[in-house]
């Protein structure tokens, strides 16, 4: 099934405590709700010019988000009412095990926190240019980030302590990273065609796609107790087992990005091409 979105180019999607879907639109910088059935509802903010990219529920029932080009994060509640909070150049973000939104920032080589009152607090990264991107809350009570640039899978504790767990492969460029149904991490390796898999201890395994050049984005678990992954440059979604085998199928759009487990159970896939894709596991 495929929901048009006539306001603008979906990019991030998640589900709320709320029981609707809640997306990002890049362009023309707004937020958009859709409750499976019914007709979707989109929020233009004000400033317009973020450039809103990744969205994640958080534990006070509001949804949170990252606003790129606008170094801000915001919070928005069922009834959108937002909040903008000050932060450099923000990607991933993710509610941490300490009750906090944890973030990604990008230029800074930082790993960002705002706890509910908004107060903030960042970690420097021991590397320089590395590209934090995606961020992940692992079942060790840590979190979990990704490198892109510096081809990297990075741990880090609610005090800050940080651990790094180079890649194998060269070139790699990992993305998005979510905890896994088998106590694993995984991330999708947009520069390589892989899916990686890390342990608490640090043992990565890597998976090659069919298609090295399909540019896999974004990682969920899905309800199956398997790994969906978006790949954005063969507009196609994938699935992989926690034993490597590897499935995909063509999307009825292009450039898919952010992807979710759906109040409804199914996959819902944001595409760029002005959509939401919905598939059954």
């Amino acid at each position: 099934m495929l929901i048009k979105i006539t306001q603008g180019a979906p990019y991030g999607v998640a589900t709320g405590a709320d029981g609707a879907l809640w997306f990002t639109l890049t362009e023309p910088g707004a937020i958009g709700r859709l409750v499976p059935g019914e007709e979707p509802v989109v929020h233009r903010l004000d400033p317009a010019d973020g450039g809103p990219t990744v969205i994640a529920p958080g534990p006070d029932g509001a949804m949170w988000f990252t606003e790129f080009r606008g170094n801000r994060v915001g919070r928005i509640t069922p009834d959108s009412e937002v909040t903008s909070y000050e932060a450099d150049s923000p990607y991933g973000i993710v509610a941490g095990p300490d009750g906090a939104m944890w973030y990604a920032s990008m230029r800074s080589d930082r790993i960002g926190r705002i706890a509910a009152d908004g107060r903030r607090a960042e970690f420097t990264l021991p590397v320089v240019g590395g590209m934090p991107s995606g961020i992940a809350a692992g079942d060790d009570g840590a979190l979990w980030f990704t490198l892109n640039q510096a081809g990297t899978v990075g741990r880090i504790t609610v005090d800050g302590e940080t651990t790094l767990h180079p890649l194998p492969t060269e070139g790699a460029a990992p993305v998005h990273i979510t905890a896994g149904p088998d106590g694993a991490l995984w991330f999708a390796e947009i520069g390589a065609g892989q899916i990686g898999r890390v342990t608490p201890e640090g043992k990565i395994t890597e998976y090659p796609l069919p298609d090295r050049a399909c540019r896999p984005h974004a990682i969920i678990t899905g309800p199956d107790g398997a790994l969906w992954y978006t790949a954005w440059a063969t507009s196609r979604l994938g699935r992989i087992t926690t034993g490597g085998a590897i499935r995909e199928l063509d999307l009825p759009g292009a450039e898919p990005h952010g992807l979710t487990t759906g109040p409804d159970g199914a996959i819902w896939v944001a595409l760029e091409s002005g959509a939401l894709a919905r598939v059954t596991p």
